[in-house]
């Protein structure tokens, strides 16, 4: 039943803050060690005029530098998929790219553009743009050969074999990749934002921290946990919409 697998989510996370909450009180837990609950609650509803100018600096910079990742990943994604010596030649130095630590190219694309927003799109497209690769080249290399084969017969295009096999073939793979590379988009700008800009939710926690003000930085690692999970869920809805065909009868479960 639907509201049975809304309800079980929820009944959990409130669970887990009510032991949150329990456990400060009983063990008698410093604020500035780990806050209530309640204390990160009321201080995110009182602290959030100041808050939201941050947290909307954080989710333009995240959604650009994502948009990025997503137009760079689906075209390498593409174009290893469905070439050999493309797989051969690219992949490798893609794996290298993507074992780099990105705290490192922090300092390095900062000396490119210069402290701010520029360092926090670019990290956030640089950490998320590889799910995106692999998971649209592996869509597009496991797509069943009888259907390409049934497509060459009738003398059908590459271009055509991709629009109406590969492209739906990969569609189940993207989405799952996307979900997956908004999530670490937000590590990658947030990262960047507590090194090397003055705005955005990451400096705001570490001025939080650095004023020991411990609630005020569990607000926001709570707002920003509340938006990675608002934008998990687009991606799910829109997921649902342009790829039910290829997913189980959920009544079924």
């Amino acid at each position: 039943m639907y509201w049975r697998r809304v309800a079980a989510p929820l009944l959990i996370v409130v669970a887990l803050f009510v032991v949150w909450e329990a456990s400060c009180r009983v063990f008698d837990i410093s604020s500035f060690i780990l806050p209530k609950p309640s204390a990160i609650f009321v201080t995110m509803v009182e602290r959030f005029p100041a808050l939201w100018p941050n947290l909307w600096q954080t989710i333009v910079t995240t959604t650009i530098g994502f948009a990025l990742s997503l137009a760079i990943g689906i075209f390498f994604g593409a174009l290893i998929g469905m070439s050999r010596l493309a797989y051969d030649a690219l992949y490798p130095i893609l794996v290298g790219i993507s074992s780099i630590p990105k705290v490192a190219l922090i300092p390095i694309f900062v000396v490119w553009l210069g402290a701010g927003t520029g360092p926090a799109i670019l990290t956030a497209c640089v950490i998320s743009f590889f799910p995106i690769v692999v998971n649209v080249a592996t869509g597009l290399a496991t797509t069943e050969p009888e259907l390409e084969d049934i497509l060459q017969s009738l003398n059908a295009s590459k271009l055509d074999i991709f629009w109406n096999v590969g492209l739906p073939r990969t569609m189940p793979y993207l989405f799952a990749a996307m979900k997956v590379a908004i999530s670490i988009a937000f590590i990658g700008s947030i990262t960047s934002e507590t090194i090397a800009s003055n705005r955005g939710i990451g400096n705001a926690m570490l001025i939080a921290t650095t004023n020991f003000d411990m609630p005020l930085a569990f607000a926001a690692l709570m707002l920003i946990s509340i938006t990675g999970v608002i934008f998990y869920f687009l991606f799910v809805m829109l997921e649902n919409r342009m790829t039910g065909w290829a997913q189980r009868n959920k009544k079924t479960r």
